[in-house]
């Protein structure tokens, strides 16, 4: 099963895009992975919110097929420690799905039809943090639960 990270924009700070790349790496040796970006909006000033996550949801709807299982990225979602959400991937990996599609939303969330689309909404911590930073958060977390499925020598606990 193939894992995807769907982002809306781009990752503009230089610092964060390199352990990306970094960690995206890593992760490529257990499992096939990919980075989905949803293109920035245009002209979003004097945009309403609510308008802006219809939008940003419409062009992240197109790029999800039925056969994926969707997680979101959400505050209000389910938090997990590291080695509980090792075991949910573990249990996701059995699933009949081509691929697993995690989803970082812009930094006014998601519209209900994302949260329709989604088979589970997830939270790295109750404390807020930029959407661009998630990204990085997100990729060693999922590095480090891809090296204790496999019993790999990172996580220390």
């Amino acid at each position: 099963m193939k894992i995807v990270l769907l982002q809306t924009g781009k990752t503009t700070e230089k610092y964060i895009s390199e352990g990306i790349e970094q960690f995206s790496a890593r992760i490529s040796k257990y499992a096939g992975f990919d980075i989905l970006t949803v293109p920035d909006l245009k002209s979003t000033k004097n945009m309403p919110v609510v308008e802006q996550k219809l939008k940003e949801g419409k062009q992240i709807i197109r790029l999800l097929d039925s056969e994926d299982y969707v997680i979101v990225l959400d505050e209000k979602g389910t938090e997990f420690r590291t080695v509980e959400f090792s075991g949910q991937l573990k249990k996701m990996f059995m699933l009949a799905k081509k691929r697993l599609v995690f989803v970082i939303g812009g930094p006014w969330g998601f519209s209900e039809e994302v949260y329709k689309k989604a088979d589970l909404r997830m939270s790295l911590s109750k404390m807020t943090f930029p959407h661009q930073l998630v990204r990085l958060l997100f990729v060693e977390q999922l590095y480090r639960a891809l090296t204790i499925l496999k019993g790999d020598p990172y996580h220390h606990e």
